[in-house]
């Protein structure tokens, strides 16, 4: 792969990163919890014109 791929597709998941995590500290506090239990989530890759289907599931500790 070259360097501008990689730099491109950095800036990508960098940008998933932080507004997945924007979006998750959101939701939080918007549930108005007592901080206890878990946060199901799931994250679903797709990439249009692909047959690219990546799951990744888990579990946040509040």
């Amino acid at each position: 792969m070259n360097e501008e791929f990689n730099m491109s597709m950095r800036k990508f998941l960098k940008q998933v990163g932080v507004t997945s995590q924007q979006e998750i500290e959101r939701v939080v506090r918007e549930m108005n919890g007592d901080g206890k239990g878990k946060l199901a989530v799931k994250m679903v890759l797709t990439a249009e014109g692909t047959d690219l289907n990546h799951v990744v599931e888990g579990e946040i500790d509040l």
